[in-house]
């Protein structure tokens, strides 16, 4: 994996025996004692996770707002300074080239955070809209770690962290997909109140210098390391949807039922003609979740029948950890609703699944 890219924790991650595995051109750690372990220890106490393979994006200028809702499909009108939303990048087709958060740190100072993959293709996207406008889009991905910290002990665990590095911010005190400035280690950290585990916890955006320092504060306030086979599990526990997998340009959001982050009575944005166009067609196929009834799980790929019909595949897949069954999110035809039970070909053995709309855990990511 020599010509993949380190994250500025790469070192202790090897220290500390993790098993690495390769994401998006980077070197990610997979696991350290274990993919169940770590997600029980989200799941009921603390966990943080490396994931500065995401993007640091900003966008800066007096027309920083008009760059961002030209840019993605949700209108960022209504932020306030400190607040942030979720958001797709679609093309011209509607398709999805990334889901993403936007954080608006003041009227003129905007923060995206791309998936690793998209980052370049988000960067060209907020460029595009940015020539000829008084804002400016610089790429900081290098310069910065992002920890997140999940779980119902995470911002306990993190005032402790922030405190021994010489802050004084109560996590507590920012509200749900908020973000604040905060101290740390002589640096400054933004603590972004989000997630992907469905678990209460932040997303800390950390200058590289002192990533070390926060990591290793974090550890000593309990926080159990977690690797990106934790992280799967658990979103997909959550039913959130993964790009690459669930979400791709060959999807478009009324089918992966993200309609909800797309604002069609708002000005032009890229791919809002082909959007609108698809919401009065209505979506042929939609994402649902397949709960099994064993630990057999679907894994991605795998045709979804009804009867001897093809009606679909699975998009994602695991075994349930909470749950205790095979869990997966799978791409159906319209036809299909909730409750019906279908067939998933495992090695030529079809293995019922009930159709169910997630999560398949009772969380919540507000506290």
């Amino acid at each position: 994996m020599t010509d993949l890219r380190p994250t500025p924790l790469t070192d202790r991650h090897r220290a500390a025996g993790a098993t690495f595995a390769a994401f998006a051109g980077w070197e990610m750690p997979l696991r350290y004692a274990g993919t169940v372990a770590e997600h029980e220890a989200v799941r009921e106490d603390v966990g943080v996770f490396d994931v500065s393979h995401l993007g640091t994006v900003w966008v800066e200028g007096a027309d920083a707002r008009a760059v961002v809702a030209a840019s993605f499909t949700n209108d960022p009108t209504p932020l306030a300074d400190g607040a942030s939303q979720y958001t797709l990048c679609c093309d011209q087709r509607g398709g999805i080239v990334d889901d993403l958060i936007v954080y608006r740190l003041r009227e003129h100072l905007w923060l995206t955070v791309p998936n690793a993959s998209n980052t370049a293709a988000v960067v060209d996207r907020l460029r595009e809209q940015a020539d000829g406008r008084a804002a400016r889009v610089t790429d900081v991905t290098a310069d910065h770690a992002i920890l997140a910290v999940q779980g119902p002990r995470s911002l306990a665990a993190l005032q402790a962290a922030l405190a021994a590095l010489g802050g004084d911010l109560d996590p507590t005190d920012v509200p749900y997909l908020g973000i604040v400035e905060a101290a740390a280690a002589g640096g400054r950290v933004l603590v972004c109140r989000t997630g992907y585990t469905g678990e209460v916890g932040a997303e800390l955006v950390v200058p590289a210098g002192v990533a070390g320092a926060v990591w290793d504060a974090l550890l000593a306030a309990g926080a159990t390391p977690c690797g990106l086979g934790a992280r799967d599990t658990l979103r997909l526990e959550m039913g959130y949807p993964l790009h690459g997998n669930d979400l791709s340009t060959d999807v478009l959001p009324g089918e992966a039922r993200l309609g909800w982050a797309v604002k069609l009575d708002r000005d032009d944005f890229v791919g809002r003609d082909a959007l609108v166009a698809a919401k009065q067609a209505g979506a042929a196929r939609r994402l649902w979740g397949l709960r099994g009834s064993g630990r057999r799980p679907p894994r991605a790929g795998m045709r979804v029948l009804d009867g001897d019909r093809e009606v679909g595949h699975v998009t994602s897949g695991s075994f349930s950890p909470t749950a205790g069954i095979g869990i997966g999110l799978a791409l159906l035809d319209a036809a299909i609703k909730s409750g019906t039970t279908v067939g998933v070909d495992v090695r030529g053995t079809a293995v019922d699944f009930e159709v169910v709309r997630p999560p398949f855990v009772d969380r919540d990511p507000r506290g």
